[in-house]
This record gives structure tokens, C-alpha cells and sequence, in this order.
């Protein structure tokens, strides 16, 4: 049997979990961790930013960004999967639309200076995301192909301190 032909007849996990009632929970769980940060960074984590260092303070902002769009970009896919989901976009609509979603937001690596003195609370919400980053980029490869582009996973972020410091001179200085 061709390699073709046993493709077409193997079951992907993946895209029964998304085009199915199995996704709710998936898409449960993302928007309330979009819910949970929001209410975090607008309450609790604003109060706990004040008092950081400044260099503690540049890295949360950073990292704070890099969440939110993170986030976002997790939430954009799964509004996308469940208007599949619903019938209100064809497959490939939405195969269309999801190519302007970015599932590869990375983040600071835990030895970059400051990452010590960031709230539990803020780390627990960039881990949390890391790793649905990477389930949802997981699922996204088997439906619809795998992309270009690597994703950190929540133990393997970017590891590089002249560019986490480079980052956190932009952060700081507001350029890029």
C-alpha cells in the first residue's frame, strides 16, 4: 500500500479532537486563561509590578506583551476552530484566516536576569500559555500541516542572554 493511501485511511487524532465536541474543553480552557491573565495583569499583577526592580519591572512588561499576544494569538485559533466547529466557516476558510495566526509567540528563558524576582502568579499564567501554545500548535500541525516555524516549548524557551537582554534595552528604551 502506497504511503499516500495509508495516509488518506489514517485517523488524525488531532483534527477528530478539534472538529468535534471534544473541543470544548480544549476551547474552555484557553479562553479562561485569557480570562485569568487579563483579570491578573489588570488587578493583582499591576499592584505586584510596582514593586519590582526596574530591571524586574522592564522583564514583567516584556513578558507581559509576549503574554498577551501569545494569548491572543491561541484565542484567534480557537475562535477559528469553532466557527468550523459550528458550520459558520468551511475548512477552508478557515485554513485561510488561521495562516494570519502566529503560534510561535516565544519567551525569556528562566536564567535571564530578573526572572527570579517575577510574581509566582505571573510565571504559573507564561508557563500555562507556554504549554497550550504548544498543544494548540500540535493539534494546528496534524489538521493542517506543519509549519516553518519552531515553537519553545514551556521547558525549552529561548535561551540566548544577549538577545534577552537586547530584548529587555528595546522593552525598556520602547523601540520595537
Amino acid at each position: 500500500m502506497s504511503e499516500t493511501k495509508e495516509s488518506a485511511k489514517t485517523i488524525k487524532l488531532a483534527e477528530r479532537r478539534v472538529f468535534s465536541q471534544s473541543f470544548r474543553p480544549l476551547y474552555n480552557e484557553g479562553m479562561g486563561l485569557v480570562e485569568q491573565a487579563a483579570e491578573y495583569l489588570d488587578g493583582k499583577g499591576r499592584a505586584e509590578a510596582k514593586k519590582l526592580s526596574r530591571l524586574g519591572a522592564t522583564l514583567y512588561a516584556a513578558e507581559s506583551m509576549r503574554l498577551t499576544t501569545r494569548l491572543m494569538q491561541i484565542a484567534s485559533w480557537l475562535l477559528l476552530q469553532r466557527a468550523a466547529n459550528s458550520g459558520e466557516m468551511t475548512r477552508d476558510q478557515v485554513a485561510s484566516e488561521k495562516s494570519k495566526v502566529r503560534l510561535d509567540t516565544a519567551s525569556a528563558h528562566e536564567d535571564v536576569a530578573g526572572w527570579a524576582e517575577l510574581p509566582a502568579d505571573f510565571i504559573d499564567l507564561v508557563t500555562r500559555s507556554l504549554r497550550l501554545q504548544a498543544l494548540v500548535r500540535r493539534m494546528d500541525d496534524e489538521v493542517y500541516g506543519a509549519g516553518n516555524v519552531a515553537v519553545p516549548s514551556p521547558v525549552s524557551r529561548r535561551s540566548n542572554p544577549v538577545s534577552d537582554q537586547i530584548t529587555l534595552l528595546n522593552t525598556a528604551f520602547a523601540r520595537g
